[in-house]
């Protein structure tokens, strides 16, 4: 019994140990390893970081729209070399703006001269023709069923000073004697002459007929 109780503690003993030494080379392998995402980055130096500054001081943001700009030094500035500033096209000077020719006078017509004008007088443009109307207007003094009754309006107007006609037409079956005066080529004419028969107390009103 007392030499299995001390394989099972020399036993324990030596897997501790075991167990320390692997958790230890695991350790060392993980903090010598790099890091993912991180080690990955290359570091900046500080000659990189100062060359980037003086880039970004020097920048111009208009330079891709003209070409590459380089910095003339300040002692070709001073002596006044122009030798090398004219061998460069943008440097050559923009040449001075021709000036425009003076417009000729417009010749003038002789048999105009004579009369005092120094040019031809356009001639006039003659007034504008209106449109012409597509229907004719009459004007309505009254629609009836006899023809004595008819008779008795043209009469009416006739001792007014104007002249009527009569019309016939089947309206349901029945004949209707129309009263009327004109026919006149535009709305205005019959227009006016409505005004003057209602001024008289005779009912009345336009009637427009398409022109044949």
């Amino acid at each position: 019994m007392n030499g299995q109780r001390g394989g099972f503690v020399m036993g324990l003993v030596v897997g501790l140990l075991a167990g320390l030494a692997l958790a230890l080379g695991v350790a060392l392998y993980i903090t010598k390893a790099p890091v993912p995402f991180i080690n990955k980055v290359p570091q900046r130096t500080a000659e990189q970081d100062t060359a980037e500054a003086e880039r970004n001081r020097n920048w111009d943001p208009n330079g891709p729209l003209g070409g590459k700009w380089v910095p003339r030094p300040a002692a070709a500035v001073a002596s006044g070399t122009v030798a090398a500033a004219a061998s460069s096209p943008a440097a050559v000077p923009p040449a001075p703006p021709v000036a425009a020719a003076p417009a000729k006078a417009p010749a003038r017509d002789p048999a105009a001269v004579p009369s005092g004008s120094s040019t031809a007088a356009a001639p006039a443009a003659g007034p504008a023709t209106p449109p012409v109307d597509a229907f004719v207007y009459f004007v309505q003094a009254g629609a009836y069923t006899r023809n004595e009754d008819a008779e008795q309006q043209r009469a009416r107007l006739a001792l007014m000073g104007q002249s009527a006609r009569i019309t016939e037409r089947e309206q349901v079956g029945r004949t209707v004697y129309r009263v009327r005066l004109g026919p006149f080529p535009t709305r205005e004419e019959a227009d006016t002459l409505l005004g003057q028969l209602q001024e008289q107390r005779v009912d009345a009103q336009i009637v427009r007929v398409e022109r044949p």
